[in-house]
C-alpha cells in the first residue's frame, strides 16, 4: 500500500510539473516566435521603420514593382483600398503613397492596420519612414481619410527580388466601452 501511494505521488508531482513547463511554454511563445521570426526573416516583419539616419542614394538602374494590397479582417466594415494598386520604385528612392479608409457605418470606430511584407526576406530592406500604421485611425461616422505611407527600398536588396509585395489588415479595435455607448446613442436617435 505505501509503495501505490508513492507511485501515486511521483505520477501527481509528474503531471504538475508537466502543466507549469506547458503554461511557462505557452506564456513564452510569442516572445519566442518574434525572435523566431527576427532570425529567419520569416513573417514579413518590417523592423525598419522611422526618419532615416543616412542619405538617400537612389539608384536610376535598377526599378522594383511595388504592389499595394489592402485587407479587412472579418467583422471589420471599413472600406479600404490603396491610392494606386501599384508602382515602379527605384532602389534608394523615397516613394509616398496613401492608403484611403471609409468608415460607412453611423458610429465612431478606431482602427489599426497590421503590415506584412512579401517575399519575407524583403522586409529587412523595407524602411517605412512614415506609416499610417503606426498609429491607430480613428474615423467619425461616415468619415474618409487618406493615410499617408513613406518608404525606401535599401540597395542591399538581392538582385532575384523584383517584386515586393506590401500588405495593409486593418483591425477594428474600438474599446468596448465606446461600442456600447455609440449603440445607447443610436436607440435614442431612433
Amino acid at each position: 500500500m505505501a509503495e501505490q501511494r508513492a507511485t501515486h505521488r511521483r505520477l501527481i508531482l509528474r503531471l504538475t510539473l508537466s502543466c507549469v513547463l506547458m503554461f511557462g511554454f505557452g506564456f513564452a511563445l510569442v516572445p519566442l516566435y518574434d525572435v523566431f521570426c527576427r532570425v529567419t526573416g520569416l513573417n514579413g516583419k518590417v523592423l525598419n521603420t522611422g526618419p532615416l539616419e543616412e542619405a538617400v542614394i537612389s539608384d536610376v538602374n535598377r526599378r522594383i514593382q511595388v504592389q499595394l494590397i489592402a485587407v479587412n479582417n472579418s467583422g471589420m466594415p471599413w472600406e479600404f483600398r490603396p491610392s494606386e494598386s501599384s508602382m515602379e520604385v527605384y532602389i534608394g528612392e523615397m516613394k509616398q503613397t496613401a492608403y484611403i479608409a471609409t468608415n460607412p457605418t453611423n458610429r465612431y470606430m478606431i482602427a489599426q492596420a497590421v503590415p506584412s511584407v512579401a517575399p519575407a526576406e524583403a522586409a529587412q530592406y523595407l524602411r517605412k519612414v512614415n506609416c499610417f500604421c503606426f498609429d491607430r485611425q480613428p474615423l467619425n461616422a461616415k468619415e474618409q481619410r487618406e493615410m499617408p505611407l513613406l518608404f525606401v527600398l535599401d540597395d542591399a536588396l538581392p538582385d532575384h527580388i523584383k517584386t515586393v509585395t506590401l500588405s495593409y489588415t486593418l483591425f477594428d479595435i474600438t474599446p468596448e466601452d465606446t461600442l456600447a455607448a455609440a449603440s445607447g446613442s443610436e436607440e435614442v436617435q431612433l
